[in-house]
């Protein structure tokens, strides 16, 4: 066995609990009856085609359909990623016309920009000061130029479970009267198929819609869905999207997975035992924590929350998350999704039991305990962080595209005000893009990355050494 088969192998002994993607959590109750390496096939006689379904593959699209509420299913075994980007490659390019979408939008996000040529208006999220995070959108402070947009993308939940009002968005669309179309990547709210979480996005009325199967439902790694429904979206682009994007060569593996995964998706016993366990879960912790819940809906932009995704601030316990997170790993094996300084994000899946919760319960209990015994707990009440400081929008002179394929030179990074930037650069927390690629480097955000060392970055090739990638001739 190699080296990646056996660090594979060493992991997996370690037994640890899982809090983070794929959401079928190991369990094998999910793939019984699928003979791994005996299904690992192709494109044979009697299998059906991918790009061009009309057997087998046709019969589990449209039963995914019926499951999720969706006109028309397409399966994705490129990842949430090939369904981002192909919802931009299946609109039209209209020059005169630019595409709304959230500054902290996935990067699958940013690079349908370059693939497509579309050109971007930015709507900026809402920084909580609690946890530092972009966790809302205000749409009562965005004036939306519907007759200037030819379609807006919105990210519905955010990846640590707050959600904006996309109902609001679609019901100013249909009150104003255009038939500029919504798509959603609804990639972390695939289980929104019952009333103990916030309408999906096509129950709301939203035109394209992604679910990453495997972050929450029992698919495989790298499964998911595109779904699909009226007629502003030219479905017969959207099919050459993804053939255009689609490995020639699907996985039945992970095709079959997500047939399957679209079944387990209507256990809703699975979620209700679970959000008994996190009820109770905030009822013993929730004070000496602060923890993203249903109180914070209606502010900070916030429209709902989702209680699966529990984001956990740790300040009040005066210890950082990391120290936090070394402690439950190596006290109660319990392996999160994600942390920074200040925040632990723990992803609960249908593959999660309440025993899971309970341990968490039970490992934050002993650091809260900790935490006092060492004297170092603060009052929660007014702790709020201090709030990320957003940039201006910098201004764009070339599209994301232009950008991309432009030549490029290195120059240091104090040196770069003025000049077009050639990379896309994020700040994690919170996560949104100081600068985009093709937009001039401004004092504020050169000013920001200056100061920010020690942060953790996205697309920054140059951190190390604080350089940075401008576009040559500029």
């Amino acid at each position: 066995m190699g080296d990646l088969g056996e660090g594979l192998s060493h992991y997996h002994k370690q037994g640890f609990c899982s809090f983070h993607t794929p959401g079928h959590k190991g369990r094998q109750e999910f793939f019984n009856g699928l003979d791994f390496p005996g299904f690992d096939l192709t494109e044979l006689p009697g299998l059906d085609v991918l790009h061009a379904p009309s057997g087998i593959i046709a019969r589990a699209l449209r039963k995914a359909a019926e499951v999720f509420g969706a006109e028309e299913t397409f399966f994705l075994v490129n990842g949430g990623t090939a369904g981002n980007q192909a919802m931009f490659l299946a609109l039209e390019n209209d020059a005169d016309k630019r595409v709304l979408l959230e500054r902290s939008s996935h990067r699958s996000v940013m690079s349908g920009l370059v693939l497509s040529g579309l050109k971007p208006d930015y709507v900026m999220p809402v920084v909580h000061p609690d946890f530092n995070l972009s966790l809302g959108i205000n749409l009562e402070e965005q004036t939306i130029s519907w007759q200037e947009i030819s379609a807006c993308h919105f990210t519905y939940p955010g990846y640590y479970g707050s959600a904006f009002d996309l109902k609001g968005l679609l019901a100013q669309r249909t009150n104003l009267g255009f038939e500029v179309p919504i798509l959603i990547d609804q990639a972390h709210g695939s289980h929104y198929l019952s009333d103990l979480f916030p309408p999906s996005a096509l129950m709301l009325g939203a035109d394209l819609v992604l679910n990453s199967c495997h972050k929450t439902l029992s698919a495989l790694t790298q499964s998911a869905m595109l779904h699909v429904q009226g007629s502003r979206i030219n479905r017969t682009r959207l099919r050459q999207s993804l053939e255009f994007l689609q490995s020639s060569s699907p996985s039945y593996l992970l095709l079959s997975s997500l047939e399957r995964a679209g079944e387990y998706a209507q256990d809703v016993w699975r979620w209700q035992l679970l959000k008994e366990a996190v009820d109770e879960l905030h009822q013993r912790v929730g004070p000496s924590f602060r923890i993203l819940c249903a109180k914070d809906v209606g502010t900070f932009g916030i429209q709902a929350v989702d209680w699966s995704k529990i984001l956990i601030n740790t300040s009040p316990l005066g210890i950082s998350a990391p120290k936090c997170v070394e402690y439950l790993r190596e006290g109660f094996g319990i392996e999160p999704e994600l942390w920074d300084k200040e925040n632990i994000l723990c992803l609960l899946g249908i593959g999660n039991t309440p025993e899971d919760v309970r341990r968490l319960t039970k490992g934050l209990e002993s650091l809260r305990d900790f935490a006092t015994a060492q004297g170092l707990t603060k009052s929660i009440n007014g702790l709020g962080c201090q709030k990320g400081f957003i940039p201006p929008l910098p201004r764009a002179v070339l599209s994301p595209r232009e950008a991309f394929f432009a030549s490029k030179r290195k120059i240091p990074l104090k040196e770069s005000l003025g000049h077009i930037v050639g990379e896309t650069i994020s700040i994690y927390p919170p996560g949104i893009p100081a600068v985009v690629m093709g937009e001039v480097m401004t004092e504020e955000v050169l000013s920001a990355l200056l100061a920010s060392k020690g942060e953790h970055y996205q697309g920054w090739e140059g951190f190390k050494n604080q350089t940075i990638w401008i576009i040559e001739g500029d």
